[in-house]
């Protein structure tokens, strides 16, 4: 009997407790004559066909050859940077990576009897003994050497590496040597 008192009350209170939140419908109407202009902050654009009008193409570069000649242009240019700078970014493939000095020679010798096509080069950054393979410019070209050495060599990996660009010629000597200075 106690408790079907106790249950009583507690559903009155929480009946009675959900009378408290009313909802006022009374504010919306104060801001029924709000208006706001933003013409002055908007952006406008001309019309196309005022655009057309004023931006006539130029004769020498019409057709698919002025695309041409801008490719060409913007090669070239590419080109030429490229061969001031020193380094450039790759991926190559390492064998081994180690301290034991033997392990890297052995590691090396490996790769010459078992792929002599492929030419393995090994570096010392102190404290240890890189072998690497090849230098690629991406990682997929990577992969094809990767999946064969990996058989024989199951703890090669692709790394991203440095190489010293082949025929690159520092402009400072170049321009030392043209004035006579050595």
């Amino acid at each position: 009997m106690g408790r079907s008192i106790l249950t009583g009350v507690v559903l009155l209170f929480l009946m009675g407790s959900c009378n408290l939140i009313k909802k006022t419908s009374g504010d919306a109407e104060k801001y029924d004559s709000y208006s706001e202009d933003l013409a002055l902050i908007r952006i406008t654009f001309p019309e196309l066909s005022e655009q057309a009008v004023t931006e006539e193409p130029s004769k020498e570069s019409t057709g698919a050859l002025a695309v041409d000649n801008d490719l060409s242009f913007a090669m070239e240019s590419f080109i030429s940077n490229n061969k001031t700078e020193r380094y450039y970014s790759g991926f190559t493939v390492l064998v081994y990576s180690g301290v034991d000095r033997d392990a890297a020679f052995k590691t090396r010798n490996d790769l010459y009897t078992s792929f002599p096509d492929i030419k393995a080069d090994m570096q010392y950054q102190q404290p240890r003994y890189l072998v690497k393979v090849g230098k690629f410019i991406n990682r997929i070209e990577a992969q094809a050497h990767y999946h064969m050495l990996k058989e024989t060599f199951p703890m090669a990996r692709i790394i991203q590496d440095r190489f010293q660009r082949e025929g690159f010629v520092n402009p400072d000597e170049f321009n030392n040597n043209d004035q006579g200075q050595n």
